[in-house]
């Protein structure tokens, strides 16, 4: 959380300078907690003015794009068949947002009365589960297909009423405008995604004029073989659960190997976390408290998990995870 955009220089050097020495940067110092949150708001909202919109855009027209290939499987939703639903089952998130009203997943899962598996596993991986097969598996598409049809929303969907062929132009303005209700469903996400991925540009560019070496995570061969100087976005860490039962691995977004480390000192982890508002981040505090407690229990006290904020962390946040060793 930084006041302006120099500060990243001397913060950063300081974090992985400290870090390799196991000093703390922030978490031990509460007195300068408020004027950070105050730099790092007025820093997000400054972003937000400038390129909130321009992500927005540019994600709304590559859904476009994937609205009107919908379109154009179900013959611009005149045949919302199994076969269909079958072949593409990702294309459900687009019809469930081209109904009136659209369609919330548990909201059509009660109406068209199938198995919640069925749609949730359609929506999240874009699958049919495996537990549905032959006749029954149909039977539940065709009712899917029914109250999707039935539900069309003329409005938008003009060519259905008159029960004519759709010209380009209706089909784009339907598909932008079934697209703006699938980017606003998840406005947030786009938004913390760009954020986030500017964040680790920053932390490159910073890593680049210093003589660091990006490597790829297959490259970089874990957490013990990491060289000096190197540096690793979204690796897979291998964690055990808190009873021990099974290894997973969790995504790190920065693992940085510190130029002057000693042989068999662990990386620096780093995680870019953004927020737009204070309600949430309270919720999603736990997240890396409880990654914390895994790496540790995995790796030891002298493990380094850091988060680098930017956006609307207030004290309570920062608090709970300095209270857990996070800085």
């Amino acid at each position: 959380m930084l006041e302006k955009p120099e500060r990243v220089v001397i913060t950063s050097y300081e974090c992985l300078r400290h870090k390799e020495r196991e000093l703390a940067v922030n978490r031990d110092r509460p007195d300068i907690w408020k004027a950070d949150i105050v730099s790092s708001v007025d820093m997000f909202n400054r972003w937000f003015m400038r390129f909130a919109p321009e992500a927005f855009r540019k994600t709304r027209a590559q859904t476009t794009t994937e609205v009107e290939t919908a379109f154009a499987a179900t013959d611009n939703l005149t045949k919302v068949s199994p076969k269909v639903l079958r072949e593409d089952p990702k294309v459900l998130r687009v019809l469930r947002m081209a109904t009136c009203p659209p369609l919330a997943v548990d909201r059509l899962i009660g109406l068209a009365g199938v198995a919640a598996s069925l749609i949730k596993r359609m929506e999240n991986d874009g699958k049919l589960p495996s537990s549905l097969k032959g006749g029954e598996l149909n039977s539940q598409l065709k009712k899917v297909g029914r109250i999707i049809t039935k539900m069309a929303d003329v409005d938008i969907l003009v060519w259905l009423s008159r029960k004519g062929t759709p010209t380009k132009k209706e089909i784009y303005r339907a598909a932008t405008v079934v697209a703006d209700r699938l980017c606003g469903a998840v406005a947030n996400p786009i938004i913390r995604n760009a954020q986030e991925r500017r964040q680790l540009d920053a932390i490159a560019r910073w890593l680049a004029k210093r003589g660091y070496q990006r490597v790829q995570g297959t490259d970089a061969g874990g957490i013990h073989q990491m060289n000096p100087g190197t540096y690793c976005f979204r690796m897979n860490v291998p964690v055990r659960l808190e009873d021990r039962s099974r290894q997973v691995n969790i995504p790190v977004d920065a693992v940085i190997k510190p130029v002057n480390s000693a042989k068999g000192k662990l990386p620096v982890l780093f995680e870019a976390k953004s927020a737009g508002d204070f309600t949430n981040v309270n919720k999603r505090r736990k997240e890396e408290a409880v990654k914390m407690s895994q790496l540790r229990k995995m790796y030891g006290d002298r493990i380094s998990y850091n988060l680098f904020l930017c956006g609307y962390f207030d004290s309570g946040y920062l608090g709970y995870e300095a209270a857990e060793g996070i800085d």
